[in-house]
């Protein structure tokens, strides 16, 4: 007898999943029955919030769904954080718990881990099912996939009540294919041909949609001669291009690019306001006039545009690069007049952001073929800012967004293994370690080249700072910090501590290592 368990990991593995990030308890067990075969990786984290993360980070890099196994009740709750940030960022993990016996669901019995409704939970955030029919496994993980890659890709649950694990299943048929992402007609090209052809300043907004498009993005730049401005989710497209702003638009220096503009495409980009606007000044110009391509229909609808197209960033760029003539013009002295403001305007906001920024860059210059991946802390935040990322997926946080602390450590161990080759930099505060201090050690099971970089103010400072500038009482922002070379040695890592100068952070990231590692950085 072959059980549902089994035929999960078999379903998993047909649609090309090779890790399983998740901590096993009595309510999934038979779920690993399936993972004997070896056919699948698992890997423990110490935290499902940690499985989550790691199941996102391993998507972020490798544009394959990430995939956690969780128990039901805490663990389902513990891993709705990961779904959230998932979520939006638009990033494609499938979460899988155990849900009590079908008999018991909706009962209040008092049953272990149990809750009212899971799916009732999960349901205004993604899409969930309960499999309560063994026969229904291979569709469910059909909709499941299709709800993950399909309009926008996101977050997908799956609950198994206990006493479905251990059935009989019958083997699965081929999977589906996956819906065809949308395409932009000839009209929707012609119309945007038209209005490009016309503009004499044009401008590129690329977002977290357009990560894996880079070599159609430098095409149709290069041919429209166009400045493209990257979210944080776009940055790393186009490192070190003359027409690359690696600035955020929230500072006024895009905002001024994009005022001057005469035509604006925006390309897999949300237009969210951890990117456009976070400081809330409502200085954004006037955005109705662009193009805008997004797979998501629903997006599409949020914010005004003269042409809206419905499709996917790469394919587009590709067709519509195709269909114009190549200029030439003043984009590149425009984008270097952009460049050379944004950076400049960051000491205006705070004056230790261009040297939080030189620590990154320095990070950059030393591990040049490193990820780095971040967590809510002020680095982050400077970087966000203004940060030209060496490659495409190089540069991501959890500081946009939803903003989930803890990010981290387990979105840097699933980087780390979805492309072992890359060493990754997990650059993270010491309010964000004490969220998921445990998943180091994650890292060292695993065998991961991710160097820990610790920046430690003892405090929550970025709180602090914006309770001082609304004249509230700072209270709450001066947590206690681990005594970081404790910490390491009883992770097992090695450990090395430097202050705030890029030329130290140099030589610490420089330093041979075997493995993953702790630096932790004294900030003032």
């Amino acid at each position: 007898m072959t059980t549902v368990g089994e035929r999960l990991v078999e379903g998993l593995a047909a649609r090309g999943v090779e890790v399983v990030f998740g901590i096993p308890g009595v309510h999934t067990i038979e779920l690993y029955r399936g993972l004997e075969s070896g056919v699948i990786r698992h890997v423990t984290p110490r935290h499902e919030q940690g499985a989550g993360f790691m199941a996102d980070g391993y998507a972020r890099v490798t544009g394959k769904p990430g995939v956690a196994f969780v128990i039901s009740g805490p663990g389902l709750t513990n891993t709705l954080t990961a779904m959230g940030q998932a979520r939006e960022d638009s990033i494609p993990i499938l979460v899988i718990s155990g849900v009590n016996r079908r008999a018991a669901l909706g009962k209040g019995l008092g049953l272990l881990h149990e809750l009212p409704d899971q799916a009732a939970m999960i349901r205004p955030l993604c899409h969930t099912e309960t499999l309560t029919d063994p026969a229904e496994l291979g569709p469910a993980l059909d909709r499941a996939f299709a709800a993950m890659l399909g309009a926008r890709p996101g977050p997908a649950h799956i609950e198994i009540p206990t006493d479905v694990m251990p059935l009989a299943c019958p083997p699965l048929a081929p999977p589906a294919g996956l819906p065809a992402a949308p395409q932009a007609s000839a009209a929707e090209l012609d119309r945007a041909v038209a209005l490009l052809d016309k503009a004499k300043r044009p401008v590129i907004l690329a977002g977290g949609g357009a990560r894996f498009a880079e070599a159609s993005l430098r095409r149709l730049a290069e041919v429209l001669d166009a400045p493209v401005i990257l979210t944080t989710n776009g940055r790393g497209l186009l490192h070190s291009h003359p027409l690359c702003v690696p600035a955020s638009p929230s500072l006024d220096a895009p905002r001024d690019l994009l005022a001057a503009a005469d035509q604006i495409l925006a390309l897999g980009t949300e237009l969210g306001m951890t990117d456009y606007d976070m400081y809330v000044n409502g200085r954004l110009p006037d955005l109705s006039g662009m193009i805008r391509v997004d797979l998501c229909a629903e997006q599409l609808a949020r914010h005004n545009a003269v042409l809206p197209i419905r499709a996917e960033a790469g394919a587009f760029a590709a067709a519509l690069a195709a269909r114009l003539s190549a200029r030439q013009g003043d984009g590149a002295a425009r984008a270097e007049a952009a460049r050379k403001a944004a950076r400049a305007e960051l000491a205006s906001l705070h004056p230790s952001m261009p040297g939080m920024l030189a620590m990154v860059e320095a990070a950059r210059a030393a591990m040049p073929a490193a990820r780095i991946v971040g967590d809510s802390t002020q680095p982050v935040y400077a970087a966000n800012l203004f940060y030209d990322a060496p490659f495409p997926r190089a540069w991501f946080n959890a500081a946009t967004g939803f903003g989930a602390l803890g990010f981290g450590p387990g979105a840097a161990i699933g980087a780390a293994v979805a492309d072992p080759q890359v060493p990754v930099i997990c650059l993270i505060g010491d309010g964000g370690l004490g969220f998921s201090p445990a998943e180091l050690r994650c890292a060292l099971d695993e065998g991961l080249d991710v160097t820990f970089l610790v920046w430690n103010n003892a405090a929550f400072r970025e709180i602090a700072e914006a309770m001082t500038g609304s004249q509230i009482k700072v209270i709450g922002c001066s947590p206690s910090p681990l005594d970081m070379g404790h910490f390491a040695a009883a992770c097992g890592l090695p450990f090395q501590r430097i202050t705030v100068d890029p030329a130290e952070l140099a030589k610490a990231l420089s330093a041979p290592r075997n493995g993953p590692r702790l630096i932790e950085v004294q900030a003032p």
